[in-house]
């Protein structure tokens, strides 16, 4: 597989996403799992850290990842058309490409970090091998279509624990089932809660627990994280395979184009993204409402307000193409796999009890200095490395590894 020429548009568009990937996923590193969801899982809530929230559910959640699908459902037709330009089988070649990201993912998420998103890419983009061939009519009607199965399935989750709240404030109810209920809504909202008090406990201890944490773990989160995303990545996917034939992500559509779809979608995706987050903070960060507007009831907004993203960074590109700052995302975007992999080890590392063991210890807005840090970091060793060596070292691996087997 010889290295693709570069597309500026896609560059850019990667940098902006592992940027953006970094906001969200400092909760996640830092604090219980399901502070990500609910920051009251984290402890009392300062205005300052609502404002933080409230940006991050607005703005950035499911947006970055999503962008990130986009780009992956892209570059997987790029790397079929480039290989069979040169006479081989493009599929088989994606297949080759997917597994060793599976393997990858696999190792990160183990000797790492939980939130590994590189294994879902890798099984869902060979779902996503069925549809390459459509034209962007069919490829965005399949899309939605994956959309919708998610917002079902998600959504019935959540009715599924409003129903099971009903039936344990029965005056009928069990002692078993209003007991099983209360330990389950603690679990996502209570910072004293004992799942919360335990999983503290885990990540504040040695790499050797953790480790251990986390293999016990893999049923349970392979399989929630799977049907929380499964559908939803893939509707990104093909997606951005239309995106990438109707020339959107390339940056083939004029400036007023992408300025009135960046419009359009932000009016669309904003009010009602706003409106979810003000009843959220209403209810007190109630587990249900935080739990439900995270998982199923913000879907349909983070759809627009993905595009919106894509749209808005294409058109500062056709502004400012040649700022230095554009030029060092790009960079950022060229080296992608090893900028999402080194903010894993550099953040786990702080966080972690194998580390400095500041878990559990900092509020959410206490968290936006490392994001910025990180950013910082990512915009000057990336121009650095990409003008000496080109590709990424995690880039350059995975290509490596992609190539054997091949004919």
């Amino acid at each position: 597989m010889t290295a693709a020429p570069r597309i500026p548009a896609l560059d850019v568009l990667r940098g902006c996403a592992v940027m953006g990937i970094l906001w969200m996923n400092i909760t996640a590193f830092a604090l219980p799992q399901t502070a990500y969801f609910n920051p009251a899982a984290a402890g009392p809530l300062s205005a300052g850290d609502i404002g933080f929230w409230a940006v991050s559910l607005i703005l950035v959640d499911g947006k970055m990842r999503g962008l990130f699908a986009l780009l992956f459902g892209a570059s997987m037709l790029l790397l079929i058309e480039r290989e069979e330009m040169a006479g081989r089988d493009g599929k088989r070649a994606q297949m080759r490409r997917a597994g060793w990201l599976f393997i990858i993912g696999t190792a990160h998420f183990l000797l790492l970090w939980w939130g590994d998103i590189l294994r879902v890419y890798a099984l869902v983009s060979l779902f996503a091998l069925l549809f390459v061939r459509l034209d962007p009519p069919s490829l965005v009607k399949r899309a939605f279509l994956c959309f919708l199965l998610q917002f079902l399935l998600v959504g019935a989750f959540i009715a599924a624990l409003y129903f099971w709240g009903h039936a344990a404030a029965s005056p009928d109810a069990s002692v078993a089932t209003r007991t099983d209920y209360a330990r389950f809504i603690a679990a996502l909202s209570d910072p004293a809660s004992p799942a919360i008090q335990n999983e503290i406990a885990t990540y504040r201890s040695s790499y050797g627990a953790i480790f251990h944490h986390k293999i016990a773990a893999i049923p349970v989160d392979w399989l929630w994280g799977f049907l929380f995303t499964g559908f939803e990545t893939l509707g990104f996917m093909l997606l951005g395979m239309a995106m990438l034939k109707g020339g959107f992500l390339t940056g083939q559509w004029d400036m007023a184009q992408y300025r009135s779809t960046a419009r359009h979608c932000f009016l669309i995706g904003l009010p009602p993204m706003a409106g979810l987050a003000f009843w959220v903070w209403w209810s007190g960060f109630a587990a249900l409402p935080t739990y439900g507007t995270a998982l199923a009831w913000s879907l349909p907004f983070r759809i627009p307000l993905t595009v919106g993203w894509a749209a808005l960074i294409l058109w500062l590109l056709a502004r400012h193409r040649n700022n230095r700052l554009i030029t060092r995302i790009a960079a950022v975007g060229r080296l992608t796999l090893s900028n999402y992999l080194a903010t894993s080890v550099i953040m786990t590392a702080i966080f972690y009890g194998w580390g400095l063991g500041l878990f559990a210890h900092m509020a959410p807005l206490m968290l936006l200095p490392f994001v910025l840090a990180g950013w910082f970091v990512m915009l000057v060793w990336s121009p650095w490395w990409a003008a000496h060596f080109g590709q990424g070292p995690l880039e350059r691996l995975w290509r490596t590894l992609a190539r054997i087997g091949q004919t």
